[in-house]
């Protein structure tokens, strides 16, 4: 059955760093099956996180804000008229259970946990208990007609991406991404300041990486730190760009979000922190060069939920305020 499969569909309509682990499916059902055509997709927004992406055919793009429903369905009547062999879903919500379930795919692979999971071909049990990265829980849904061992999440930056950053890649220089979507996944902005402060004689650059609305939060941290050296690039580079940059960088400091897994994707020496979530949720960094930064303290409201609060449930955000600027300098040592 696995060397008849011709044609695969991935859906991941989720978010940046999902989309980003997602790909690590797409390196392994190239390297499994080369002559396969592969398709991705996903929302509306993260389509250029697939630019240039050798190993992908087309790019199938759903959007969620304008006329959610009534694109939905285009989308699924699009699908269907492609005829896919096999249809690999990732995302574990009805919308995307209903295009795998109306796909008209023979295969048709996703959780276990998506709602509509009944219909499809094979279920896979999604289990954040397990201790599994992301990666290999993802793996396990096409293990069936590859194996246990998942591909690293990849991308693939242009010339042209590298050329953009080409001016900025000095010699030793780190790049930082002090945001988050949640509060309590992103270390709070003046323990950022110290450390900027406090590597300055050691490194000749630093950037501040982020989306445009992420840009007055780095404007402040630029501002408030004594170091000359750092630009805010918050909201001037794309994707693919900021991964190329990053690719460069002696470390990049990230919370748990998006571009721990842009350093992933280009195996860039990351030093990932994680406040109010925890590792063992499965989306640690997947760098040759890694390493995790978190408190050391024992505090039993941690971790306080997967994805994160707009505020410290407790109210005294210990599991960010008792990460200290040493823990943070020894990722520059190792």
């Amino acid at each position: 059955m696995a060397s008849q499969i011709q044609s695969f569909l991935i859906i991941q309509t989720a978010f940046i760093g999902d989309v980003i682990l997602a790909t690590a499916l797409v390196q392994k059902l190239r390297k499994s099956h080369p002559q396969a055509q592969i398709d991705f997709l996903l929302r509306k927004g993260n389509e250029n996180l697939l630019t240039g992406n050798p190993n992908i055919r087309n790019v199938i793009i759903w959007d969620k804000k304008q006329g959610k429903i009534k694109n939905l369905f285009k989308l699924i009547s699009q699908v269907r008229s492609i005829k896919y062999d096999a249809v690999i879903n990732v995302h574990r919500f009805f919308s995307s259970g209903l295009i795998t379930a109306l796909s008209g795919a023979r295969i048709r692979v996703g959780f276990s946990k998506n709602p509509l999971s009944f219909l499809f071909t094979n279920q896979v049990r999604h289990d954040l208990d397990s201790n599994l990265h992301e990666t290999d829980r993802n793996q396990k849904l096409i293990e069936f007609i590859t194996d246990s061992n998942p591909e690293l999440p990849r991308l693939f930056p242009s010339e042209k991406d590298y050329e953009k950053v080409n001016s900025y890649r000095v010699s030793d220089y780190v790049c930082l991404a002090p945001t988050s979507v949640w509060y309590t996944k992103q270390l709070p902005e003046d323990q950022w300041i110290s450390f900027i402060d406090s590597i300055q004689s050691r490194v000749s650059k630093v950037f501040l990486l982020g989306a445009l609305s992420d840009r007055p939060i780095c404007e402040r941290i630029k501002k408030q730190t004594h170091y000359q050296q750092v630009d805010n690039l918050a909201g001037q580079l794309s994707f693919l760009e900021s991964a190329a940059l990053m690719k460069g960088a002696i470390m990049n400091y990230v919370n748990d979000s998006a571009p721990m897994h842009l350093a992933s994707s280009m195996n860039a020496p990351v030093a990932a922190i994680f406040c109010s979530t925890t590792p063992s949720f499965g989306f640690g960094p997947l760098s040759k060069k890694s390493f995790i930064i978190q408190t050391s303290e024992k505090l039993e409201c941690r971790p306080c939920g997967l994805h994160g609060h707009r505020r410290c449930p407790q109210g005294h955000f210990k599991c960010a305020n008792t990460i200290s600027v040493q823990a943070m300098l020894a990722c520059l040592d190792s």
